[in-house]
C-alpha cells in the first residue's frame, strides 16, 4: 500500500484527488490548518474511511511541516495548498507570498530533513497564471512566463524552486502547470462558481442580477475531476517533468454566461462593449448580467490557452474526458439542487422561530 500527503486536502482538487486516490488502495493523509470554523464539507464524507488521515498543518510553518513528513513518511507528496485566488493576492500579497513561494521551499527541504529525498516523489500544484502576460498561444511548456499578478510571481518562485531541487538533489519533483479547472466543489467566490450560483438563484427568483468584471476574458476550462488523474500519472513515470495541463480549446466568460442561464431555460443577449455591456434575457428584456470594474484587477490576464499535447502523448491523459458544456451543465444543475435546498432549510428556519415565538413548541 503507497501512502499519499496532501495538502489543501479541504479544497475541489484535494478532496477529488483524496477520492482517486483512496480507489486506488492509496493510505491517504491529509494537512489541514486549524482554524475556530472548520471547512471540511469536501472531505466530511471521507472521514471515517479506515485509510483516510488528517494532521494539522500549515505551510508556513517550517517546524510543523516536517514533523507531519517525518511521522507520515509517504511515498507521494501532492502539495495543492496555496492563497489561490488572484485578486485576493493583490490584497495580501505577502501572505501569498509565504504560503505560494517560501511554502513550496518548506516543503522539499522537509523531505530532504526527513530523509526521503530519493524514496518521497513530489507533485507541485503550478498554474497557468505564470504565462500572464502571454507572448504566444497556445501555450505549452516552452512558452516563456509573465506574471501578471502577486499570485503568479510567488507561483513561479515555487514553480523554479522544485526544478532547482530536481537538479541539485535528483529529487523526483514535478509541476503541474494548471489551466483553470472547475467543478461543482469550487469555492463561490470564484467567477465560474459565481456564475453558475447566480444563474440558480435567478431561476428561482432568490437574485436579480449578476455583477461580473471582464466579460471578454479568455479561459481554458476543464474539470477538475479529470485533473487530477493527470497530478498521479505524473509521479507515476521514470522520470521527473514538467507538463502543461489544459483541454487545448479556449472559451470567454461571455460563453460561460451563456450556457449556465441556457441550463436554466434562460436565453442571454449581450450588448454594448467594455463596462457598458450587459446580458439581456431575450424573452424580456431585463437585465440579469452587468459589468462591474469592482471585479477589475489592477493587472489582467485575458487570454489564457494550453496545449496538452506532452500530457497526452508521454502520460496517456485524455483531456477531452469532459466537454465545455458538459462541465458547465454539471456545475449548474449541482447549484440548482443547492439554491432549492438553502430555501427548504431557510423555510424550516422561520417556521421554527415564529412557533417558538408563538410557544407552540418550547
Amino acid at each position: 500500500m503507497k501512502t499519499a500527503l496532501i495538502t489543501g486536502i479541504t479544497g475541489q482538487d484535494g478532496s477529488y484527488l483524496s477520492e482517486f486516490l483512496l480507489e486506488k488502495g492509496y493510505d491517504v493523509h491529509g494537512v489541514i490548518r486549524r482554524s475556530s470554523v472548520d471547512y471540511r464539507e469536501r472531505i466530511e464524507h471521507l472521514e471515517g474511511h479506515a485509510n483516510f488521515h488528517l494532521h494539522y498543518g500549515d505551510l508556513g510553518d517550517s517546524l510543523g511541516i516536517i514533523q507531519v513528513i517525518n511521522k507520515v513518511r509517504p511515498d507521494e507528496i501532492y502539495n495543492l495548498a496555496a492563497q489561490s485566488h488572484v485578486q485576493v493576492s493583490f490584497d495580501s500579497p505577502e501572505y501569498t507570498a509565504n504560503v505560494d513561494a517560501t511554502g513550496v521551499l518548506r516543503i522539499l527541504e522537509a523531505v530532504r530533513q526527513c530523509g526521503l529525498e530519493k524514496t518521497c516523489r513530489i507533485y507541485q500544484a503550478s498554474t497557468s497564471e505564470l504565462y500572464g502576460r502571454v507572448e504566444e498561444v497556445p501555450q505549452n511548456e516552452d512558452t516563456p512566463f509573465h506574471p501578471y499578478s502577486p499570485y503568479a510571481v510567488a507561483k513561479l518562485y515555487g514553480f523554479w524552486i522544485v526544478k532547482e531541487y530536481r537538479d541539485a538533489y535528483n529529487m523526483f519533483c514535478c509541476n503541474g502547470i494548471l489551466f483553470n479547472h472547475e467543478s461543482e466543489r469550487r469555492g463561490e467566490t470564484f467567477v465560474t462558481r459565481k456564475i453558475t450560483l447566480a444563474a440558480a438563484r435567478i431561476a428561482q427568483g432568490k437574485q436579480d442580477k449578476l455583477y461580473i468584471g471582464n466579460l471578454s476574458s479568455m479561459r481554458d476550462w476543464g474539470y477538475a475531476k479529470d485533473y487530477v488523474e493527470c497530478m498521479w500519472l505524473m509521479l507515476q513515470q521514470d522520470k521527473a517533468d514538467d507538463y502543461v495541463i489544459a483541454t487545448g480549446e479556449q472559451h470567454s466568460v461571455r460563453e460561460f454566461c451563456q450556457l449556465a442561464f441556457r441550463e436554466v431555460g434562460i436565453e442571454l443577449e449581450f450588448k454594448g462593449e467594455g463596462e457598458d455591456e450587459k446580458g439581456y434575457e431575450k424573452s424580456t428584456g431585463r437585465v440579469l448580467v452587468e459589468v462591474s470594474p469592482d471585479f477589475y484587477r489592477p493587472t489582467d490576464v485575458v487570454n489564457l490557452w494550453g496545449d496538452p499535447t506532452k500530457a497526452k502523448t508521454r502520460l496517456g491523459w485524455n483531456p477531452s474526458k469532459t466537454p465545455f458544456a458538459e462541465l458547465v451543465k454539471l456545475m449548474v444543475q449541482s447549484d440548482m439542487r443547492k439554491v432549492a435546498a438553502d430555501g427548504v432549510a431557510a423555510r424550516v428556519r422561520m417556521n421554527l422561530e415564529e412557533y417558538l415565538e408563538k410557544g407552540i413548541i418550547k
